[in-house]
């Protein structure tokens, strides 16, 4: 080969190394784009009547599956089959859910997507949630200070 098809060969081989450099940083900036930075509260079911809402200081029971942005589920209360029962916005819960679960009616379901820094931190909860993780909860209003729906709802479905 002379000189000319080496510095030819030479830039092309340059030119495709960063072009795989370019593919690998981007398929890792979209594997990470599931995380988030604030709270996202997402409404999937509302009751036709907001008769008993949650108040910061009120005793709360919920139904939550609770997955990792993989899909990955490493908590439920709908498989266990008894809602999970706390005081809200004291501190018992993560933060993500002190302030997620805030201002709903009871029938509710919420979709919860948790940054770390509102969920286990950096440090996670061993061995199921890895440190820095996206939480996202699937939620379920069941009840405030004992007060369930009035009437009942129509849609029982679990989420």
């Amino acid at each position: 080969m002379n000189k000319m098809s080496n510095l030819r060969l030479n830039s092309a081989m340059k030119g495709c190394s960063i072009l795989i450099l370019l593919i690998i940083a981007a398929t890792m900036v979209s594997a990470k784009s599931k995380d988030v930075t604030e709270l996202q509260i997402g409404v999937k079911h509302k009751p036709a009547s907001c008769e008993v809402q949650a108040h910061k200081g009120d005793k709360i029971e919920v139904h939550y599956r609770g997955k990792l942005t993989d899909g990955t589920v490493f908590d439920s209360s709908f498989d266990r089959g008894t809602p999970f029962e706390f005081e809200l916005g004291s501190g018992q819960v993560i933060k993500g859910w002190d302030q997620g679960l805030l201002g709903m009616c009871v029938g509710e379901k919420r979709k919860l997507k948790i940054p770390a820094k509102m969920g286990y931190g950096e440090h996670g909860s061993p061995p199921k949630i890895p440190g820095g993780a996206t939480l996202i909860f699937d939620t379920e209003l069941i009840a405030v200070n004992g007060k369930g729906a009035v009437g009942g709802d129509d849609n029982k479905s679990e989420l």
